[in-house]
């Protein structure tokens, strides 16, 4: 709500959301929604809701890392990750889901001439997920052409919006058969046989 401007809405939300998690003593929080990570672990404070916020992707760096979730299934796929605007530039979480994504047996990582802190939005950041551009070219569109450039087998993301906006994209450039987009997660699972420990 607050980056579309409602910004009484984002008060009155904010506000009820720290008063429930308060009240079950929350202390950490792990989210699969960067605008939700930045939102709780960078705003929340101001109105009472201190919290460790950690992103999935951070989380599932670390159980790879300690082995406890182990990629062992070959996805065998060439996959360009589009860094969501949130724990990218916002919080400069870069190399947790390029980390996963490695672990994973048969995975061929490809950057986008644009990633990392070079990262472009995909459009939902800026509200473009619930608006039509009226001059210019979507901007889903322009950063789902970046993509093809590198010729992907699959796109992988961390972030629903994203995932929504690649998601539309394919499907108005007629690639969605061809082009399938998921999250690290999902990825991450089709691989991972939990350890016995």
């Amino acid at each position: 709500m607050r980056r579309v401007g409602n910004e009484y809405l984002f008060q009155l939300q904010a506000q009820q959301n720290v008063e429930t998690l308060n009240g079950h003593q929350v202390r950490k929080i792990v989210t699969a929604c960067p605008h939700c990570f930045n939102t709780v672990g960078t705003e929340y404070g101001a109105f009472g809701g201190n919290y460790e916020v950690v992103h999935h992707v951070q989380l599932l760096q670390q159980l790879v890392a300690d082995g406890r979730l182990k990629p062992e299934e070959r996805l065998d796929a060439a996959v360009t990750y589009h860094d969501p605007c949130y724990i990218g530039r916002y919080h400069d979480i870069y190399d947790p889901p390029r980390d996963t994504l490695k672990a994973i047996p048969g995975v061929e990582l490809r950057e986008m001439e644009r990633h990392r802190e070079r990262a472009m939005c995909c459009g939902a950041g800026g509200g473009h997920a619930f608006c039509e551009e009226r001059t210019g070219r979507r901007i889903n569109h322009v950063r789902l052409e970046q993509a093809l450039e590198v010729k992907p087998e699959r796109v992988a993301t961390a972030c629903p919006y994203c995932l929504m906006m690649f998601e539309d994209a394919t499907r108005a450039k007629d690639v969605d058969e061809t082009l399938p987009v998921a999250d690290v997660a999902e990825m991450l699972e089709r691989s991972t046989r939990p350890s016995a420990d």
